[in-house]
């Protein structure tokens, strides 16, 4: 059984990837640095991975 602190990882890693993916839009509507774009984008996919592995431990736990 999955201990209950897992379920509020979830959804703090879920704001985590949007927030970042609005800080990325922000930064592109106002015409802000490339160099800050690319920052923005790779964090935004190193988020999205830490998500989807906190996502695919809880599927695989409740399965168990």
């Amino acid at each position: 059984m999955l201990h209950w602190s897992i379920y509020l990882f979830i959804p703090f890693a879920l704001f985590l990837v949007a927030g970042v993916l609005l800080l990325g839009l922000f930064n592109f509507a106002s015409g802000g640095s490339p160099q800050r774009s690319q920052m923005l984008m790779r964090l935004r996919v190193l988020f999205q991975f830490g998500a989807l592995v906190l996502i695919m431990i809880t599927i695989f736990a409740m399965q168990r």
